[in-house]
């Protein structure tokens, strides 16, 4: 039997490809609420990590640090529901006909950058704001991998054997 997934029977493919969909429209719009409140900015995802740094005492913070309670709660969801996210869709990839260099990578790190994005939020916010370049550089392999991944699989299960 053939374990790829162009072979797999029509109405798995049909399932697959929803799942995928839904996926990348949740991730999607977890990117959008990323735009909405950090501009996709350095200097904006430090402040919202961090909160508004006050110049004048008449002024008033827009934004107040993260607690440690928001700290957890972020951290707990995302690597939680990141990771779920990214073994189902692993164990979909996983069948893809892909270089086995590649597909270990793309397999294993994803994983590695979810624990690294949420911990240099930690870094940032409790360290040296200097570690948001990690936080920026894991979440681009990560969200990059995310993209690769369901454009590979997409294609092979859209193929005909």
């Amino acid at each position: 039997m053939n374990y790829s997934l162009t072979a797999f029977p029509p109405l798995l493919k049909r399932f697959l490809i929803t799942y995928i969909i839904i996926l990348i429209i949740g991730m999607g719009v977890g990117l959008v609420y990323l735009y909405q409140s950090t501009n996709i900015s350095k200097e904006e995802t430090i402040e919202h990590i961090n909160g508004t740094e006050i110049s004048d005492e008449d002024d008033f913070k827009e934004k107040y640090p993260k607690s440690i309670n928001e700290l957890l709660i972020t951290t707990h969801n995302h690597i939680f529901g990141m990771g779920f996210i990214y073994f189902s869709l692993g164990m979909i990839f996983f069948f893809s006909e892909v270089n086995k260099y590649l597909k270990g990578f793309l397999l294993i790190e994803p994983l590695i950058s979810i624990v690294t994005t949420f911990g240099s939020i930690w870094l940032v916010r409790f360290v040296d704001e200097k570690f948001i370049y990690l936080t920026i550089i894991s979440s681009l392999l990560m969200y990059s991998s995310f993209f690769l991944i369901c454009a590979i699989s997409l294609w092979q299960l859209l193929k005909n054997n």
